[in-house]
């Protein structure tokens, strides 16, 4: 088992994530030794596809611990992450009386993960929860940092709170459970990490890519602990340093950086209603904006820019986004969340593992037009 220190030195606390196989089954165990003082109950928010497959286990593990335990299930996708759905998630902690001091247990993706949170966020002004990510996407990147929130029509994740986590539990098994778009969209964030993060952390992701193709020799469980290790621990050196995502930030460690590709990647999201893309598929079309951009605008070469496309290749095949009206794209990411008066700042790369925060305005119309045509063709 592999373990990632997260220090919030802005809150002078600490977290930890732990990684290996096996590990839902000690979950309880864990629990119980690490969050001393922590309450008798535990509710576990899920969805039922995910509490058909691990929900016993999780359950059985915190009973024998002596917690008692219930359950609550929300619907499966994004559209799901919505104020209805929470206004019953804290319908349902309410009912089951929990206090300040008892745990809600986030068992599922990032949606779940992100409810679950802003659940716990806004009931009884915050109550602690865990982090159960069971997807590639929630083990290295929605579950650890403390972001939650849920969607609106108009936009994704425009109503949330900063909610750390007590800690979180990876049980890279989980992964076994996910068909084959889950992980090319996990993939697709392992990916940004990389190109965001540093160039040792992006080729990293790609060796282990390439070991996962057919033909090639199968990736070991190993390799894919340290992976995910690696990706937690890049983003908790983000998180540590940024938590709250500073405007006053502009360097290439600002937390900003980590939504490389999400602003055209939400757009694409918001366009089809949720129902096309997965999240970490979005972000891939994202990515291969944001790279031919850097480009066009003479911050990226253009080889750096194919390896970029490559790495996004082995991931898995993306949905079709180029029947999708290049306007309706560019009207919503004019509403996306990460606006400033008015102008949204683009995360660009300047290379491979350095990234740089672009202000909308410096960035011509039909540069970006240009972008999105070369990126989302066939």
């Amino acid at each position: 088992m592999k373990r990632v220190k997260v220090a919030i030195l802005a809150q002078q606390r600490s977290y930890e994530i732990a990684i290996g196989p096996g590990l839902l089954p000690k979950l309880g165990q864990k629990l119980r030794r690490g969050l001393r003082g922590q309450g008798n109950r535990a509710v576990i928010i899920s969805n039922p596809r995910v509490f058909s497959l691990l929900g016993d286990i999780v359950a059985g593990s915190l009973g024998t611990e002596g917690f008692s335990v219930a359950h609550w299930l929300m619907g499966e996708g994004e559209r799901f992450k919505s104020l209805r759905t929470l206004e019953r998630a804290v319908a349902f902690l309410s009912a089951q009386k929990l206090e300040r001091n008892d745990l809600v247990i986030a068992l599922g993706g990032g949606v779940v993960g992100d409810l679950a949170g802003f659940a716990a966020a806004v009931y009884l002004r915050g109550i602690p929860f865990v982090q159960v990510p069971t997807t590639l996407l929630a083990q290295i990147d929605s579950s650890v940092g403390g972001k939650t929130g849920v969607n609106l029509v108009t936009g994704k994740n425009l109503v949330g709170a900063f909610h750390q986590p007590a800690a979180v539990i990876i049980d890279t098994e989980t992964l076994d459970t996910l068909p084959a778009r889950e992980l090319t969209a996990g993939w697709c964030e392992a990916v940004k990490n990389g190109a965001v993060g540093s160039r040792p952390l992006f080729d990293q992701t790609v060796r282990l890519l390439k070991s996962s193709q057919p033909g090639k020799d199968k990736r070991s469980p190993r390799q894919l602990e340290a992976v995910i290790a690696a990706q937690c621990a890049f983003k908790a050196a983000i998180v540590a340093g940024d938590e709250r995502e500073s405007l006053d930030r502009h360097d290439h460690r600002s937390r900003r950086i980590l939504n490389f590709g999400h602003t055209v990647g939400h757009a694409l999201e918001a366009v089809t209603r949720y129902r096309r893309f997965r999240h970490g598929e979005a972000v891939g079309h994202g990515m291969i904006v944001a790279g031919e951009l850097s480009k066009n605008l003479g911050l990226l070469a253009p080889k750096e820019l194919e390896l970029l496309r490559a790495a996004i290749g082995l991931c898995g095949s993306l949905p079709a986004a180029s029947d999708i009206d290049e306007d309706a794209i560019i009207e919503v990411t004019t509403r996306d969340k990460k606006s400033l008066a008015g102008q949204i700042n683009w995360i660009l790369l300047e290379r491979l593992g350095r990234a740089r925060i672009v202000p909308g305005k410096d960035i011509d119309q039909k540069v970006l037009r240009a972008a999105l045509r070369q990126a989302l063709k066939p």
